[in-house]
């Protein structure tokens, strides 16, 4: 093993995922769930959308610059080797509902990079990219799909309530998690139900919440604004009153004057009691094992939403954390439940696995 990793990082072996006794049939009955959430806003808007995070909110063409020098333990998969790459962006909210932007919920970003060489994960042999899928949150709200299965079944019997309702529930929910959190308690059910704070998504750090394998070793991935006017936007609320698509118009406000840059960063595990791969809920410690820098993002100023186009190149678009390289196989029971759902949800919609927008969309 590398003498330049500051503590020993696990290797990477199959016998650190563990399936749960039942998961097949808890994974079916998520699938199920999906189905009826997006049967439900099928109906609704006349068009299939996606099962979850249905309302994008920016839609980035980027490069991706791969850091030259790496430490060894991080030049793994796509960080192996220098380089540049074509990149779309997503920024979405949680539901799989298209929501009026009042009313509140956890943030997306999801980042399909572009030829990228290697051997494939299962079911994405014919693909050309690696995707991230991540989320404005550290760890996942619940341990496994199991315990994750009642709150979606709540969320699929919120899916076609009236707006107006959504809107005092969001605001009733936003109060009372702005209250734990004074004293120091976040609710992740709450967040998801509407309580999440209204804040710029150009100002988020986004995780990927559960664990991947990174070539040798085992790891987490964050995507983290570096540019210092994105840095500023953290925790800044955004006024959503009576603007139903504000969170496209803030995100279109900055990058189109000014673009952006991000860091694309890894977290090794280095204790598998404390940094678990089976619990999705377990936030890793930063102290024993911090994020570390693998690639540049970077965003020339562009428009960021153009109603009419946008719509129609992000429905052509599927992301999932299967899409992608071998060496970036999800892991767990959270990760091992989204192949087939996303799988269900790509074929309900239509959309196509790899990048069908690439020569609209790439620079």
């Amino acid at each position: 093993m590398s003498e330049t990793i500051p503590t020993i990082a696990v290797r990477f072996s199959p016998a650190v995922e563990q399936v749960a006794p039942g998961e097949a049939e808890t994974i079916a009955a998520l699938g199920e769930t999906i189905a009826e959430i997006q049967t439900t806003t099928a109906k609704d808007y006349g068009s299939p959308v996606r099962g979850v995070h249905a309302k994008g909110h920016g839609l980035l063409k980027a490069r991706v610059t791969i850091l030259d020098s790496l430490a060894p333990e991080l030049a793994q998969g796509l960080f192996a080797t220098p380089g540049t790459h074509d990149a779309v962006m997503r920024f979405s909210t949680a539901p799989g509902d298209i929501l009026d932007d009042s009313i509140s919920s956890p943030r997306g970003l999801a980042i399909k990079v572009m030829d990228v060489l290697g051997d494939r994960l299962i079911g994405s042999e014919e693909d050309d990219c690696q995707d991230f899928v991540l989320v404005n949150g550290p760890a996942f709200g619940n341990p496994t799909p199991e315990k994750f299965l009642p709150g979606l079944k709540l969320l699929a019997k919120t899916t076609d309530h009236v707006d107006g309702l959504k809107k005092i529930v969001s605001g009733a929910l936003q109060a009372v998690e702005g209250a734990l959190e004074t004293v120091g308690v976040k609710s992740p059910l709450i967040a998801t139900l509407g309580g999440a704070p209204n804040t710029h998504p150009l100002g988020d750090i986004y995780f990927s919440q559960v664990p991947f394998r990174f070539g040798d070793y085992i790891a987490k991935f964050s995507v983290a604004p570096v540019s210092p006017f994105l840095i500023d936007l953290e925790g800044d609320k955004v006024t959503a009153s009576a603007r139903p698509d504000a969170l496209r118009e803030v995100i279109n406000e900055v990058i189109a004057v000014q673009g952006g840059e991000w860091e694309v960063r890894v977290q090794l595990c280095t204790d598998l009691d404390d940094m678990p791969v089976e619990d999705a809920s377990v936030i890793w410690d930063e102290g024993k094992s911090p994020f570390r820098a693998v690639a540049r993002l970077t965003v020339s100023p562009q428009q960021t939403w153009e109603h009419g186009v946008s719509d129609t190149q992000e429905a052509e678009l599927a992301f999932s954390p299967w899409h992608g390289l071998a060496a970036f196989q999800p892991l767990g029971g959270v990760n091992r439940a989204r192949k087939p759902i996303y799988e269900q949800s790509h074929r309900f919609r239509g959309a196509a696995d790899g990048c069908p927008i690439h020569a609209a969309l790439a620079s």
